[in-house]
């Protein structure tokens, strides 16, 4: 039986683009999916199918066990969706932005109240709830378009890159809301670009690359396919770097991966704890100056580079758009 959130083969194509090219999900109900990949992966128009606001050119999607493309509004009325944007009316306060989605949903004022009031506490806006949006934070924002895409408790909800431009300590304050609706059995899919944001929310993870799934696992099953522990080295003249690459290439069992800027080379190894000190000998033979060494295990970025062959950073929100909608825009004008 598929899950709360269920894609077979969904394409869609912009012009020339395939932002989509068959790409297949089963979440089960009550747990988080990462949909983790760069931007131009595909993972926003695979939100927007799900969520009814696209319609794929192929394929079938189910969510909270209702066919996407037979009964759109059935959909619509057991999701709620929160995007890279906070969607609030910026003239109006927390409270009443609130309380409208509450109306627009059909409660009783009485009931729209009091539910938006518990949001407002649940999200920590409650001081604020009667200043107009317009004078909130990033933050603040983010977590009351969260909080209206809740009114309605729905049993789905979509988040698409929710932590998108936030400081660290706004993204650990969403991150434990989200936590929490997660304990409370509601099933997400949650796009991300960061790889420590889906590394500690998600059960399951699903890379996206070129519009299709290139691999599904969790956290630790995705790294285990990268296999082995990784050799860091710091070095402390920028001149050192190619002797040092040298070095570590006699140790490695894969290429180094040289990062210039921090004058960091990473090379995977076998070995543990025994290598690295046979690595800090040679490296002291050769008078090659270090400032930091260790010894780590895989990493998302690790997976995503070893999977693709590029790594999964996030870009300027000028970027952010998948490469689907730049077309659709160029096709316009």
């Amino acid at each position: 039986m598929p899950g709360a959130i269920y894609a077979e083969g969904l394409v869609k194509t912009f012009g020339d683009v395939k932002a989509l090219d068959g790409v297949d999900l089963d979440v089960p109900e009550g747990t988080v999916l990462g949909l983790l990949g760069p931007n131009g992966a595909g993972k926003t128009t695979t939100v927007r199918c799900l969520t009814t606001l696209l319609r794929p050119d192929r394929g079938r999607a189910v969510v909270a066990g209702v066919d996407v493309l037979k009964h759109p509004n059935d959909v619509r009325r057991s999701i709620g969706l929160s995007g890279q944007f906070a969607a609030v009316d910026e003239y109006l306060t927390g409270r009443e932005n609130l309380q409208m989605v509450g109306r627009l949903y059909q409660m009783r004022a009485k009931a729209a109240k009091a539910r938006a009031a518990e949001l407002l506490e649940q999200f920590d806006l409650a001081d604020a709830a009667d200043r107009p949006a317009k004078t909130y934070s990033g933050g603040m924002r983010r977590r009351l378009d969260l909080a209206a895409a809740l009114v309605v408790s729905p049993p789905v909800m979509f988040m698409d890159e929710p932590t998108t431009g936030l400081d660290p300590r706004n993204r650990q304050l969403l991150w434990d809301v989200i936590k929490r609706l997660v304990s409370g059995g509601t099933t997400l899919l949650l796009t991300t670009q960061y790889l420590e944001e889906a590394d500690h929310l998600a059960h399951d993870i699903a890379v996206v690359d070129h519009g299709r799934v290139i691999a599904r696992g969790t956290s630790d099953q995705l790294k285990a396919r990268t296999g082995g522990e990784r050799v860091e080295v710091v070095v402390h003249e920028r001149d050192d770097m190619p002797a040092a690459s040298e070095v570590l290439r006699g140790f490695g069992k894969g290429d180094t991966t040289v990062e210039e800027h921090m004058r960091k080379l990473t090379v995977p190894v076998t070995g543990g704890a025994k290598l690295l000190a046979e690595v800090i000998r040679e490296l002291d033979t050769r008078g090659i100056e270090i400032d930091d060494i260790g010894l780590r295990r895989p990493t998302l970025d690790d997976v995503f580079l070893s999977l693709t062959g590029h790594v999964a950073e996030a870009k300027d929100a000028s970027d952010e758009q998948e490469p689907g909608q730049k077309a659709a825009k160029e096709a316009a004008k």
